[in-house]
């Protein structure tokens, strides 16, 4: 801990007695679909690979409203999981039991409104809209991807809960990225204005970061170019030092 607490990174990230391996079809989906982990090298793609398989057997996949779980849905759905983690020595997310997917956009019980996605932390469900998922993953430079903001809440809620080494390291990047900005007004109101963050990201903490996520994830060169020292704090965040971020 006292290595983590003094550059704020694991000691080790990967190790692994035995990589689990996806089937063939599985794999086809995730290099078909998923462009994340062909921006990886030949060693990561197997770790990535490993803990994808670990991470869709630890999980509880429930269809709605008629909907059906296939290995597509489970394989891109827990890879956006597994990206955002792949950083973190942790990458279970253990707070979420069950994901549960909808066809199109849901009525929810919460508000009394239709959702696209939401996280119940109480129950440990993470709901999705299947629709409005793949199309965050068909378009992937305009920092609108339901799957990382919906995963990005429930990472943000398990690194307040848990105290292990990766939720640690992520929540308190996040306090230094928030006392950056609470100390640098300037910097603050160009977030603001830039346009760059849609408004919705200025609604709470946790809609801020989870909007951060999507734009870290899909167009980080404009990220750093733009916001260089908010992109190195999120990059602290996750840890995340391969695929030219």
């Amino acid at each position: 801990m006292g290595y983590v607490l003094k550059y704020m990174k694991p000691w080790y990230t990967h190790f692994y007695l035995r990589s689990k391996k996806l089937s063939k079809q599985q794999r086809h989906v995730l290099q078909q679909d998923f462009p994340f982990f062909n921006k990886l090298d030949k060693k990561y793609r197997g770790y990535f690979e490993h803990r994808l398989v670990s991470f869709m057997s630890d999980k509880d996949f429930l269809g709605r409203e008629g909907f059906q779980v296939n290995d597509e849905v489970k394989v891109l759905i827990s890879a956006t999981a597994v990206m955002l983690t792949f950083g973190f020595r942790d990458y279970y997310i253990g707070i979420i039991s069950k994901i549960m997917i909808y066809p199109k956009a849901f009525y929810s019980n919460t508000n009394k409104t239709f959702h696209k996605g939401e996280f119940n932390p109480r129950l440990g469900v993470l709901v999705l809209s299947w629709e409005d998922f793949k199309l965050g993953l068909d378009i992937s430079n305009d920092n609108l991807n339901l799957g990382i903001h919906e995963f990005t809440h429930a990472i943000h809620i398990n690194s307040i809960k848990e105290r292990d080494i990766s939720s640690t390291i992520f929540s308190d990047s996040f306090k230094e990225l928030k006392e950056l900005l609470q100390h640098r007004p300037e910097l603050r109101e160009t977030l603001l204005s830039s346009g760059y963050f849609r408004n919705y990201a200025f609604t709470n903490q946790f809609e801020f970061l989870a909007v951060l996520m999507e734009t870290f994830i899909e167009t980080p060169k404009e990220f750093q170019a733009n916001f260089p020292e908010v992109y190195a704090k999120v990059r602290q965040m996750l840890n995340f030092k391969f695929a030219n971020y």
